[in-house]
Formats: C-alpha cells, structure tokens, sequence
C-alpha cells in the first residue's frame, strides 16, 4: 500500500505533484539537487496553501496538516522508505535513466519507481533498473492540482500489481487516470502537438498573425487557450524535446519541429518561463 511518496524534481511539476499527493493524505519527501531549492519551494507551497485558506477553500487546520506532511531534501537516501517514486527532472531520456539507476539502489526493493515524462519511452527507465516490473509512467498534467487527468503508462515490463497500485494513488489524488500504452505522446501529447506545431507553421508562413491564430482557435473551437499561447505555457524547449521525441519514434511530419519553433528555442525565448516567447511575459 502507498503512504509515503517521494518526488524528484522542485520544477512546476514537482512541487504541483507534491501538492496534490499532500493534499490527499499522503507523506511527501521532495527531493531537489539543493537543499535552499528544496526549502524555497517548500516554502512557495507554503504561500500557495495561505493564499487557499484566504480564499476560502482551505482552513487553516487543512493547511498546517497538509504543511507538515511535506518534507524537503537535497539527500536522495531520503527517498529510502518511500513507497512511491515519482521523478520529474528534465524532459531528456539520459538524465533519466540515470537516475532511475541511482533510485533503483536507494530505495527499498518493494518499492515503485514512476515517470512523469510526457512522451519519452518509459521501458528504456524500466530496464534500466533491477526492478523493470515495479517502473511505471504516472503522467500528470500542468498545473497539477488543477488538472484531473493522469495517465498510466504501462510498459511491457510493468506488472499488473504495479499498475493497478499506480492507477489507485491518482484516484486517491482526486485524479481521473486514463490508461495507454508505451508509445511516445500517449494520448495527450501525440495528439496535441500536431496541433500545436503546425499552428507555428501557419504563423512561420505568414497565413495569419499570431493574435488572429489564438483568437480563432478560442472562438472557432471554444478551446480556453490559443495554440500558440499555449506553447508558452508548456515551454517551448519542453515543447521541441516531445516533438523530436514523437518524430524519433513515428516519423510523421507533422511531428517534424517548425524552423521558427527551434530558433526561438535557440534564441532563449522559451515561453512564460523566460519571459519571452510568442508572447512577452516581462512586463
């Protein structure tokens, strides 16, 4: 049974994950290369949980109890007695597997190592340990306490054991899980990035401005968000890493990264994160 969980990772994701796994009752260990990263989120999720009591839809009992189920750390043994690992660093297959090497010696041997990756192959981080039937993707969606869907990736390596015990957390997150095979993009991505790059590809063609793009898509499609104010959102260095990655593994071309999309990844202008992307963000 899953009590205790760790996340690897302070990024947008981790501390979101942390927050959801909090919020449902769970022990949360969140592990960053440096402890004053640690503590600084920590203590961002500590201003996100005030701000909730503010608002009305925390208490402040909820949120002391919610505060003291967090625990921040630079040590990866701290991860030692979790029941769940759940890793969320940079969106780069080598990085990851790496580490799940690193897990796979640190935590205890019942134990269940996760992927939040958004579209790489999880069997690759599978066999990269000594524990392939015990490795899963649990992909949350960003913001991640917002957001209700998770999916559950199953590699041919995963037991049915650990994929009923993954898919039982997201619904005891509140989380509506879908289950998908291990192929790049899942459901989501590998179907949403087309959309998004050849929106780029109309842009980068001159067949409408970026406003009259967004807002067409807003009022044509009733989506919330425009294409290409969405690529902000995600990140547009994210958002070039999970279409090389679908490109690798279907070679479709509408998978193929847009030129503009990857020089303005060269240029820094990553979106929201940078402050400047299709969008400007620094004023």
């Amino acid at each position: 049974m899953i009590k205790r969980v760790g996340i690897c990772g302070s990024g947008i994701m981790g501390s979101g994950i942390a927050e959801v796994a909090a919020k449902a009752g769970f022990e949360v260990v969140l592990r960053s290369r440096k402890q004053e990263t640690a503590d600084a989120t920590v203590a961002k999720l500590e201003k996100s949980l005030a701000k909730q009591v503010e608002r009305g839809k925390l208490t402040e009992e909820d949120r002391v109890a919610i505060l003291g189920r967090v625990t921040g750390t630079a040590h990866l043994g701290d991860l030692a007695d979790c029941d769940l690992v759940i890793e969320s660093v940079v969106e780069d297959l080598a990085t990851k597997k790496d580490l799940f090497v690193e897990l796979d010696n640190v935590v205890k041997r019942d134990a269940i190592l996760a992927t939040n990756t958004s579209t790489l192959p999880v069997v690759e981080m599978a066999v990269a340990t000594g524990r392939p039937d015990q490795v899963v993707g649990v992909h949350f969606f960003n913001p991640a306490p917002a957001m209700s869907l998770v999916e559950i990736i199953a590699p041919l390596t995963a037991s049915a054991e650990t994929t009923a015990a993954v898919t039982a957390f997201a619904t005891a997150c509140g989380k509506n899980p879908v289950a998908v095979q291990d192929r790049a993009g899942f459901i989501v991505n590998a179907l949403l990035f087309p959309y998004l790059n050849n929106a780029v590809r109309m842009l980068e063609n001159r067949i409408a401005s970026r406003d009259d793009i967004d807002t067409a898509m807003k009022g044509g499609c009733n989506f919330p968000m425009g294409p290409l104010a969405l690529l902000d959102l995600v990140g547009l260095d994210t958002s070039v890493a999970i279409l090389d990655a679908l490109y690798d593994e279907f070679r479709d071309p509408n998978y193929a990264t847009v030129p503009l999309l990857r020089r303005m990844v060269s240029a820094g202008h990553l979106g929201r994160k940078s402050g400047q992307g299709f969008y400007d963000y620094s004023r």
